[in-house]
């Protein structure tokens, strides 16, 4: 269904370049695509940014009934793939894409749409795209590039992996365009999966409901803030909860804010240092971020962080593992720290020597919310997509 989004800016592109297209379709697997808390409002806040610019967006969530979910779990099992320990793998398989590409071709045959913007792999044809339809992906990552970070990766065989592998393949360089966060993806996707490189661009992402701090911020006080959410291990809670024990042997004057949901609360130990919160309003979570001298979220396995661009609006320098996305976010360390291993003693020695110069956090800061602003906008990757 259509809808009207709130307005983010009041920023327009230039009107002399041609439009890609005047209607669209935005699909997600996960969720219906124009609501906010869908892939952390991405889709929603993409599609408010393309109306702006006078495209027609609906959005549309291609579902797997009761029944073919059970077929399919037996199938993943009895068939060689594994153990299943999560409906994603169940959602990456064949008949599961082919189910969803159904969907959405009979969704667009009755609403007269060509366009369809696919947020993520898995509701592409696994076989060649439908004639007459024009398919667009907007990705933060591959399969290629997070299977090896996986917590889960164990459980696959060795046939899911080549069967997952080989749906990518075949399904990538039959998209009319390929729009991706990072340039880390595109490189990957243009050099394993064969994309001509004028057939994918880099656009990056826009902001969340973090609005920008600009008032007074002590980089003296050792904060740190981690964000959690649902995914507690991936995100890299374990490890650490293991540095900061360390670190403190060093800075016991240190304090370390977790936001996360009740599952989470299963890994904090009972430390007067920590803090944990669960659901907070947006309201809330802005003052930790305005609060905190150091976001430390060394994440196993996020293919970008868009709490590392709301922690630099902040004004608070980031410190995480040197992968995926955040070396691009922080420039390789204009605005942020990385270590190159998951290990509690590098990150507690990270976490050390970063707070041991306030100076430089107050100046990372500056510099981050700067680079921020300027560079990530939900109105520049409308252009970028919507424009030739």
């Amino acid at each position: 269904m259509a809808a009207l989004l709130e307005v983010e800016d009041l920023h327009i592109a230039p009107r002399s370049r041609r439009l890609r297209f005047d209607r669209i379709v935005i699909t997600s697997v996960f969720g219906d695509p124009l609501h906010p808390r869908t892939w952390s409002g991405a889709p929603a806040r993409l599609a408010a940014a393309l109306q702006r610019r006078g495209v027609e967006v609906e959005g549309f969530q291609p579902r797997l009934g009761r029944v073919r979910k059970l077929a399919l779990a037996a199938r993943h099992v009895f068939g060689g793939f594994g153990r299943l320990t999560t409906s994603e793998f169940l959602l990456r398989s064949a008949p599961a894409r082919a189910h969803h590409a159904n969907e959405i071709a009979a969704f667009v045959a009755r609403r007269g749409i060509r366009h369809i913007l696919h947020t993520g792999t898995l509701d592409l044809p696994a076989f060649d795209l439908l004639s007459g339809m024009n398919h667009y992906l907007y990705c933060d990552h591959t399969w290629s590039l997070s299977l090896p970070f996986r917590l889960d990766a164990a459980t696959l065989s060795a046939k899911a992996r080549e069967e997952f592998d080989r749906l990518e393949a075949e399904a990538l360089p039959a998209l009319a365009h390929i729009f991706t966060f990072g340039r880390f993806v595109r490189d990957e996707i243009i050099a394993r999966y064969g994309v001509p490189p004028d057939r994918v661009t880099a656009v990056g992402s826009g902001m969340g409901e973090i609005e920008p701090y600009f008032g007074p911020k002590s980089y003296t006080a050792p904060h740190l803030l981690f964000i959690a959410k649902h995914l507690f291990q991936a995100k890299g809670g374990e490890l650490l909860l293991a540095a900061f024990a360390h670190a403190r042997q060093r800075r016991p004057d240190m304090r370390l804010t977790i936001v996360g949901d009740e599952r989470s609360r299963k890994y904090l130990p009972s430390d007067p240092a920590i803090t944990f919160h669960g659901h907070i309003p947006w309201e809330q979570l802005r003052a930790l971020y305005c609060n905190a001298t150091l976001l430390v979220q060394p994440m196993l396995n996020d293919p970008w962080g868009q709490v590392y661009l709301e922690a630099l609006v902040s004004r608070t320098p980031v410190l995480g593992l040197r992968r995926h996305g955040l070396p691009e976010i922080i420039e390789g360390g204009r605005y942020g720290f990385m270590i190159d291993r998951a290990d509690p003693s590098d990150l507690a020695d990270a976490i050390v020597a970063a707070l041991s110069d306030p100076d430089r956090l107050a100046e990372m800061g500056r510099a981050g919310q700067r680079h921020v602003l300027d560079t990530y906008s939900w109105e520049r990757v409308a252009d970028q997509i919507a424009f030739r």
